[in-house]
């Protein structure tokens, strides 16, 4: 079985196919077709007529893409498998691609799927918005870009950017330094964030004058902030007592972005998650919203889905399991 899909210049046909011909390669040994390439046309040679009609779904919602002047990327090639094998080829259409911010080398940040479409606008319309998904799915370099927004746009004075000081099985003890410098490498997300928005530069000028402020959740206390866009990240691993404490800072004119992973929870002796608390407290509270991610938003290497995925579907089966050993 052999169908053609028609591209109407070279130009096209070029970044459809990616350097290397790499996103038809991909195509061929995901779906086990053949593609090639006739002047401007591509052909689509399987034995199984569904499968043509498959890839030639991609290729048609890709060039789609690539005419709104999308590049086409390993992580939207593999977005755009995941909505046509779910029959949701309609996707990439339900967002308006807005610009959030540029970055510093003149990049459009925008969101990448429909999940970092909905955090996008929800945080624009609530004062609090809290973000919870696995890694991987943008929640803190979106949450950044949109402070950097805020702040450029002059709708906030400043930027506190936030994460409690938890090891993640490893100890800070031993380490040399104040507070500060203890949880400086567990504040990197943040900064590379900011760097690669801001440039090094400019981030530092700002954080000289204090407009800008990457800080461990301790030195939160006692605070109100007023006119600032505030950032917890890792979320997961407050308690209850500094997620209270968190949520009470921020004053007049100010707005919150709190983000987390309730599937990597690092508090130590059991202790009962702040943000898994936050859910439950404060679910109907007008003004505050809350966004799921899943795996189908993850931006990383294709990999990452499928490892978050697997590690659900085993958490799944051992909760049934376990659940039907008491039962007997």
């Amino acid at each position: 079985m052999e169908k053609i899909f028609k591209v109407d210049s070279s130009e096209k046909l070029q970044e459809l196919f990616g350097d290397f011909d790499e996103n038809i390669k991909t195509m061929e040994e995901r779906y086990g077709v053949r593609i090639f390439a006739d002047g401007s046309d591509v052909l689509v040679r399987s034995e199984e007529e569904a499968v043509v009609d498959q890839v030639l779904m991609i290729l048609k919602t890709l060039m789609a893409e690539i005419e709104k002047g999308e590049k086409i990327d390993g992580q939207k090639l593999e977005y755009c498998f995941h909505l046509v094998e779910e029959e949701d080829t309609e996707a990439f259409d339900d967002f308006n691609r807005d610009m959030i911010v540029a970055t510093a080398r003149g990049k459009a940040i925008r969101a990448k799927t429909k999940g970092q479409q909905v955090y996008f606008e929800t945080i624009l319309s609530h004062d609090v918005t809290f973000g919870i998904g696995p890694a991987g799915t943008g929640k803190t370099f979106l949450a950044v870009a949109m402070a950097i927004r805020a702040f450029k746009n002059k709708e906030v004075s400043r930027i506190v950017i936030t994460r409690p000081a938890v090891e993640a099985g490893e100890s800070l003890g031993f380490l040399p330094g104040d507070l500060q410098m203890k949880v400086d490498p567990y504040l990197r997300p943040l900064y590379d964030a900011l760097y690669e928005i801001l440039g090094a530069e400019t981030y530092l000028k700002l954080k000289e004058r204090g407009l800008i402020e990457v800080a461990p959740l301790a030195y939160m206390r006692g605070r109100t902030l007023d006119n600032s866009f505030i950032i917890l990240d890792e979320a997961q691993n407050t308690t209850r007592e500094q997620m209270k404490m968190f949520l009470t800072r921020f004053g007049f004119g100010s707005k919150v972005v709190v983000n987390g992973d309730v599937t990597q929870i690092d508090l130590p002796g059991q202790k009962p998650s702040g943000l898994l608390h936050a859910r439950e407290v404060l679910g109907n509270v007008p003004g505050i919203a809350f966004v799921p991610f899943s795996e189908k938003d993850v931006v990383r290497h294709a990999l990452v889905r499928k490892i978050i995925a697997s590690y659900e579907k085993y958490e799944r089966n051992q909760v049934k399991n376990h659940g039907n050993t008491h039962r007997r």
